[in-house]
């Protein structure tokens, strides 16, 4: 750690402002040539038109013109070029050191065997044609009515806004699918009420079919056509949801063994430091959680995209590290089709904190994995069931990815930020981490964690890591987020919609 900048590797070819620095700024044997912006990149040697710059002791991109030693590196002058990997599996699995004893939190067992976080009684739709049914129904359910049960943590409505409009089978139909069936058996739900329009393309009787859903006291459905309107919708509904909410209060906190924890790894809003600092440190807990038997599970695929190489050399078995570059492979086609690139990510918020590519960006993003085995590799909302890191196939957008998280298992949200996020989600609640003080400070009614003091040095990403994890298990136990305290979550069931809108 210097006062003016941070080199993360020997062979980098640049290193990263921790302040605003002047031109003429003294950086290591070089000195700045312009104004550099606190989180950007100055390069330390010449670096020749069309060759590789480094960070992470990585490619980050390509000099789009000759850059001289002291040049502040972004995207006018660093270029993007898609990954070419000669993949490797399983060449750099560590053997991680096992906890002395097993760790415990407060949660709530269920007949299925799934162990839940919080106690919530969810409305799904199988359509936007529903959405309405389904608020209405949840907005019956006040504080004041919810008093008497103080076991339950709310009613839920999860409204979208597909559901029809789209092809009967193919990637879209069946991550909506996945999606829905991975809600419906969350095991943060105590109870599940389903509102259909009836005729829409997604069928809930389909649903119940492919999964095996059978009806019961604490999961229902029904379909607007067949119950005959609206407001008779909103009023069966309402009576159904009330014959499940004194059998769910019946639910009771006990110690539970951390290995039942399946934990999502997000970032949004990120900048030049989340990969130094909240990243890594988030990466530390999942290495602890991975430890215990649970899981962590990382998504966003595009976010990896220029790191794939290195989890492929974590993946546990072949076959592991196979589907993981089958998944990259399909994002370049899907991309491709779509005639847009990779590099749309990262976004302007992204740049202005100092990021330049999808390859820096995706870089950082990787480290909130940790560094234990690949032991998953999951399509979009397929159940996560395997312990350790896994990796679940999504978009970048985090509503999207955070709700394919949950519906693969995810009963905690972690969530790093450098820009700033007010995100939040239900039925699993999100912790925020901060990448700075700065940010933390600002928006203290937002963040659970500062990671900023790692650039101080004042904390390690050990020291953070362990936080992060000890804040997991307290959140997990019933303690709530802050997101969670400001009542986030009820508009960020964002199913990821593939394929075209017919």
């Amino acid at each position: 750690m210097q006062t003016n900048y941070v080199r993360l590797n020997e062979i980098d070819d640049v290193v990263t402002a921790t302040r605003p620095l002047e031109a003429g700024t003294a950086v290591e044997a070089v000195a700045t040539l312009s104004l550099v912006p606190r989180g950007h990149k100055i390069a330390v040697r010449a670096i020749a038109e069309g060759e590789p710059v480094r960070k992470y002791a990585q490619i980050i991109g390509y000099a789009s013109k000759p850059i001289a030693a002291g040049e502040h590196v972004h995207d006018h002058n660093l270029a993007f070029r898609a990954t070419d990997f000669d993949y490797q599996f399983g060449t750099n699995l560590r053997e991680m050191p096992k906890p002395a004893g097993e760790d415990t939190f407060m949660g709530y067992r269920r007949e299925s065997g799934k162990i839940g976080t919080r106690n919530y009684i969810g409305i799904l739709t199988s359509v936007n044609c529903s959405a309405t049914a389904a608020h209405k129904i949840a907005a019956h359910f006040t504080e004041e009515k919810l008093a008497a049960y103080p076991n339950v943590d709310g009613v839920v409505a999860f409204a979208h806004g597909t559901g029809c409009g789209m092809a009967g089978s193919g990637d879209g139909f069946a991550a909506l699918q996945r999606t829905m069936w991975g809600y419906a058996r969350h095991p943060n739900h105590a109870g599940v009420l389903m509102v259909g329009l009836g005729c829409e393309m997604n069928q809930i009787d389909w649903l119940l079919e492919a999964y095996g859903l059978k009806q019961g006291p604490l999961f229902a459905t029904m379909n607007i056509q067949d119950v005959a309107g609206l407001r008779r919708t909103v009023d069966a509904g309402i009576k159904k949801i009330e014959a499940m909410l004194p059998l769910a209060n019946q639910a009771k906190r006990e110690p539970c063994p951390v290995s039942a924890l399946t934990v999502a790894l997000q970032c949004g809003g990120s900048d030049a430091w989340s990969g130094i600092t909240a990243n890594p440190a988030l990466g530390h807990a999942c290495d602890l959680l991975a430890a215990q038997g649970g899981i962590g599970l990382l998504a966003e695929t595009p976010e990896i995209y220029g790191a794939e190489h290195l989890l492929a050399e974590r993946a546990a078995t072949p076959k592991v590290g196979e589907k993981l570059i089958a998944r990259i492979k399909w994002w370049e086609d899907y991309v491709a089709r779509n005639k847009g690139s990779m590099d749309n990510n990262p976004s302007p918020g992204n740049k202005r904190g100092g990021l330049s590519t999808i390859l820096e960006k995706s870089l950082g993003a990787a480290a909130k994995g940790g560094t234990s085995p690949l032991t998953g590799v999951y399509e979009y909302a397929e159940e996560a069931n395997t312990p350790g890191f896994g990796f679940m196939d999504s978009p970048g957008y985090d509503p999207a990815s955070v709700t394919g998280q949950i519906a693969s298992g995810s009963t905690v949200v972690v969530f790093t930020t450098g820009r700033g996020s007010a995100f939040g989600s239900k039925p699993s609640p999100t912790i925020k981490v901060a990448t700075t003080s700065e940010l933390y400070n600002k928006m203290n009614e937002d963040m659970d964690v500062d990671s900023g003091p790692i650039l101080t040095g004042a904390e390690t990403v050990e020291s953070v890591g362990r936080q992060i994890y000890e804040r997991i298990i307290a959140v997990a136990s019933g303690e709530q987020s802050k997101s969670e305290s400001q009542g986030l979550g009820d508009h960020e069931f964002v199913p990821w919609q593939i394929g075209a809108v017919m």
